[in-house]
């Protein structure tokens, strides 16, 4: 009974909080409030019981047309006819499930963050004179930061970067006077992804998976951005992302300007990972420039500047490093919200 009630307030908790607004929010509550649902969630092993984990295996049997009448609520956008389909298919369903749940790992979105990428992108190329540049996304997940030149950008300040006839758009408010820089994207040659379990999105199963993960109001965006990867996948890279470092950056041509991209990636990596992983940086800038464009709480980017904020204060820091002939020049470039929906240019 304390378990069950544990993981009550845990479901609760996710519905009145992190799922705030959709109908995971609605679902995720009747489950909270089930002690059957509950039993069913206690099948899996402990730590694949989180409610991102399960209602994303929920999504994934009605995406895959095995829980119709969850399929035809989330349709509806009908939140009573959401819930009450969900716990059937989890009480029915339980092993399939479970089985989801232990052998997946719950995806974050990743939209909206080529809105910090482009501009500080796009900066990196001009410090260096480079007019070719070869993308390496680091924790890349399903690669679809590796788009950021093809989407089509939006800033409630009434800037606009990026491809204005992509069926991809985002839109980000800018905190402050400040204009982020209008530099244009220069010519991306290579697009490489490293991650311990990369999302290839030409595979339907793990493309179905990875809107599974999302709620059923936000699938639609992804798809589109799903299809925009699919149409040029990048080389994807399997393993310690901090040891295939060398590797992912080898694969760019010699005369394009290498990039490395972290968006909230070094928060899963120890100390020491993370300094080695700037060491990687340094030993691969020996004989031509490498720069890093990293969105990473304060603090974690190692040796991009804070501007003096405080540990967990609520934003991250916007990085720029530029590694050249032993040399390393990083600097704090700005502040963002929201996973990139929201951010400050301050260089």
């Amino acid at each position: 009974m304390g378990r069950a009630r544990t993981l009550a307030q845990v479901y609760r908790h996710f519905g009145e909080g992190e799922a705030a607004g959709t109908l995971y929010a609605r679902v995720a509550v009747a489950v909270s409030e089930s002690a059957e649902a509950l039993r069913a969630v206690e099948a899996a092993p402990a730590r694949k019981r989180q409610p991102a984990l399960i209602l994303a295996a929920l999504h994934d049997l009605a995406l895959a047309g095995r829980a119709p009448a969850l399929a035809a609520a989330y349709a509806a956008r009908d939140g009573d006819a959401a819930a009450a389909a969900a716990i059937d298919a989890l009480l029915y369903e339980t092993e399939l499930v479970v089985a989801l749940a232990a052998h997946r790992k719950a995806r974050k979105g990743e939209t909206g963050r080529c809105a910090v990428l482009y501009p500080a992108i796009a900066e990196a190329a001009h410090r260096v004179g480079a007019d070719a540049v070869g993308l390496v996304d680091v924790g890349c997940s399903a690669g679809l930061n590796l788009t950021v030149d093809r989407v089509g950008i939006t800033y409630d300040n009434g800037q606009s970067l990026g491809d204005p006839s992509s069926p991809v758009r985002h839109a980000a408010g800018v905190v402050g006077d400040r204009r982020l820089p209008a530099h244009a994207m220069p010519d991306v040659r290579t697009r490489v992804g490293i991650d311990a379990e990369p999302v290839d999105v030409t595979d339907p199963e793990q493309a179905r998976w990875v809107r599974a993960c999302l709620p059923p109001e936000e699938v639609a965006g992804l798809d589109a951005e799903l299809a925009l990867a699919a149409a040029d996948p990048p080389v994807l890279l399997r393993g310690d992302v901090v040891d295939l470092l060398p590797e992912a950056i080898a694969r760019v041509p010699d005369d394009v300007l290498p990039v490395v991209t972290t968006t909230w990636a070094l928060r899963r990596l120890s100390l020491e990972h993370r300094l080695r992983f700037l060491r990687r940086l340094d030993e691969a800038a020996t004989h031509r420039p490498v720069a890093w464009v990293s969105a990473e709480g304060v603090g974690v980017a190692p040796a991009i500047p804070t501007f003096g904020d405080r540990h967990a204060s609520g934003h991250s820091i916007i990085g720029l490093a530029v590694f050249e002939h032993a040399t390393l020049r990083a600097e704090g470039v700005g502040r963002t919200w929201s996973q990139g929906r929201l951010l400050s240019w301050l260089a």
